[in-house]
């Protein structure tokens, strides 16, 4: 407990896991990672992105890296990597440009202001010391506190005192005395990202120097990345119902929607695209769609922003407040079809998570549509899909600094793909299916990257039919979750047919679940409200670097004896690191495994708990040895004879021996 709350205190003033300071020549060469990590590690694996990453901890500075720590609520544990390199007035991180670039994006912290709010700051920006740029950084859209559905008072009691905590294990208003709360109550949400055009296009090799200004607002600048890329020319539609003929205003002094409606009903009659030449353009509603192609410049260019505008009555489906968004209509008015939207960027004004709000980034249900190259930032949820619908494709979209998820195929959503996705620092599920009420069928999450989700999964899957799950790329989640959930939870409807999650890699996932006191897998399998009983395959995936287990099978201590987890197939599996073992099994059922190689392993192999009935046949739980399965770690084979089939081993709780850096395999 005083551990928790000491780490929550220092969140909060930004003294985290604070090392000695950097050399100031630390790197003269550039050091490209992909989610922190040598890109040979994860090739062919998540996203091709027109960026490149470089992590500030490997950068040449003069100020202090903090981390690594993967504690939640704390600043290191939000960033990429685990580490980022805190500034202060005068101080500098600099990264050396490894190709050509004209614009940056720059992912940071700064301090809230005391009673919540946010701040701004500067960051100058200079390429070989010269062309100095001030970047106006802010933290309004960052800094949550407090308990779900989180609150932007950092001074705010409990939302839920009613409510078991892990901070003093009990339910406070049920306590006597009281425990004392320490205030701000679970920092998170620290980190915001920001883009810039440099003007022109610079070479590799040359240096891109980010310093904090004498005088600066923010006590402290934590800096976690640079990304780096080289943006084409505008793309310019001549044939197309170009936006700035219907009175639509490219300097965003003016709303635009008005605009956007004449264009877009002209486009529908005529036959044409609606063209959104570059400019910022304000809109502070939705944007409904339907039968029509919009088209921007390219989403470095074409920037559709909006504020979130209170409504004076609840809107029919519950909404408080209303904002930027493209919108198919909803399935009681028959849904959208032959929507298709690219090549723009979508900034939101979000700021607070209510749940019944419609402030997402794309929403509604659009069938036979395609969604691709947009820049969505600041919604509450990037895209969120209401079926019943079918084949809407996703692709080539970077979603950022969301309060709520990224993604999420919701209620009947069918023969779907969301593809080459990159998805960072997300509120929730960074992509999620959710057949709710209405079983979603036929859909793929394929070659996605997803970074940092602050709260629950990078991919969530709540039931459904025939899903796959392939060539992704996790790492880094936080808390209340891990990389890779498949869950019967949240009233979903059952699975069905066939799951497979295929050739995924997963990094510094098995995170600590903090109402369970336990550790989670970087995949976890949570049997909550039903069986989960369809035909899985985990084959080609590799988890590496898992903080706690690569691989857990659970169910909730209050059903354990009702439901169960069957016919799962591991095959073909590589687990480079683990905190504690390669498998927890807290549920009963069964589970296949071939081929699995496992090597750092840090404590039994198998932590086999079943139902926690320990009858003398032993656990409820059983795996099956397919054969090919080697290595281990520091109890000796992960996989051994007298494990099986259903040796009870359970130790929720061993020493965590934190595994090395992952490697190449040889």
């Amino acid at each position: 407990m005083l551990r928790s709350l000491l780490s929550v205190s220092l969140a909060a003033t930004g003294l985290v896991a604070l090392s000695a300071p950097a050399s100031a020549s630390a790197s003269n060469s550039p050091v490209v990672t992909r989610a922190a990590l040598d890109p040979s590690l994860v090739a062919g694996r998540g996203a091709k992105v027109d960026f490149v990453e470089q992590e500030a901890e490997n950068a040449a500075t003069n100020g202090s890296v903090i981390g690594p720590d993967r504690t939640a609520y704390t600043l290191p544990s939000e960033a990429s990597g685990r580490k980022a390199v805190r500034l202060t007035a005068g101080q500098y991180v600099e990264f050396t440009l490894p190709k050509a670039a004209n614009a940056i994006t720059v992912r940071y912290s700064i301090p809230d202001a005391p009673n919540g709010g946010g701040i701004t700051s500067p960051l100058n920006v200079t390429v070989n010391g010269k062309n100095r740029t001030t970047m106006t950084l802010t933290s309004q859209y960052a800094w949550l506190y407090n308990q779900y559905p989180f609150s932007n008072d950092p001074n705010a009691d409990l939302l839920h005192p009613d409510w078991w905590i892990t901070e003093c294990g009990c339910v406070p208003n049920a306590t006597t005395p009281a425990p004392t709360i320490t205030k701000p109550f679970r920092p998170s949400h620290f980190y915001d990202e920001q883009r810039l055009l440099l003007g022109k296009t610079y070479r590799a090799g040359d240096k891109v120097r980010l310093t904090v200004p004498a005088g600066a607002k923010a006590a402290w600048t934590v800096v976690d990345l640079l990304d780096s890329q080289l943006v084409g020319a505008p793309k310019v539609s001549l044939v197309a119902a170009n936006v700035l003929a219907f009175g639509a205003d490219p300097r965003g002094k003016r709303d635009s929607a008005g605009a956007f409606d004449k264009a877009i009903a002209f486009a529908t009659r005529a036959h044409l695209k609606v063209y959104v030449p570059p400019g910022t353009y304000q809109v502070n509603r939705h944007i409904v769609v339907d039968d029509v192609t919009i088209e921007g410049a390219g989403n470095w260019y074409t920037v559709i922003k909006g504020r979130e505008v209170a409504l004076s009555t609840p809107a029919p489906d519950g909404s408080v407040h209303t904002g930027v968004g493209f919108y198919g209509k909803d399935v009681s008015a028959g849904g959208s079809r032959n929507v298709h939207l690219s090549g723009f960027a979508i900034e939101g004004d979000v700021r607070e998570r209510i749940d019944t709000d419609q402030v997402n980034g794309v929403g509604g249900a659009m069938s036979d549509s395609t969604i691709d190259g947009l820049y969505i930032h600041h919604t509450k949820v990037g895209l969120w899909f209401d079926g019943p619908m079918n084949n809407v494709k996703v692709t080539n979209n970077v979603i950022v600094d969301q309060i709520a998820d990224g993604l999420n195929f919701h209620t009947g959503v069918t023969n779907s793909v969301a593809s080459n996705n990159f998805v960072r620092n997300t509120g929730d599920d960074a992509l999620a299916m959710w057949s709710e009420k209405t079983s979603n069928a036929g859909n793929t999450f394929d070659h996605n990257t997803v970074q940092t989700p602050v709260l629950a999964n990078g991919i969530a899957i709540y039931g459904g039919k025939d899903i796959k799950v392939s060539g992704n790329l996790v790492a880094d989640p936080i808390r209340e979750g891990s990389a890779i959930q498949v869950g019967s939870r949240f009233g979903a409807e059952p699975f069905t047919g066939h799951l497979w999650i295929t050739d995924n890699t997963t990094v510094r996932a098995g995170t600590y679940e903090l109402n369970w006191n336990i550790g989670l897998g970087a995949i976890w399998f949570y049997a909550l409200e039903k069986n989960i009983d369809a035909d899985i395959q985990v084959v080609g995936d590799h988890f590496l670097d898992n903080t706690y287990n690569a691989i857990m099978l659970v169910s909730d201590f209050g059903v354990k004896d009702l439901y169960s987890i069957t016919n799962v197939h591991f095959k073909d599996i590589r687990v480079d690191g683990t905190g504690t073992s390669v498998v927890s099994a807290r549920v009963k059922g069964s589970a296949s495994f071939e081929n699995v190689d496992a090597r750092n392993v840090g404590a039994v192999g198998v932590n086999n708990c079943g139902s926690f009935n320990f009858p003398p046949t032993g656990s409820e739980f059983s795996l099956t040895d397919l054969g090919g399965n080697d290595g281990g770690g520091t109890t000796g084979p992960w996989l051994a004879p007298w494990e099986l089939p259903n040796t009870i081993t359970c130790d929720d709780r061993p020493p965590v021996v934190a595994p090395p850096a992952p490697s190449p395999w040889s």
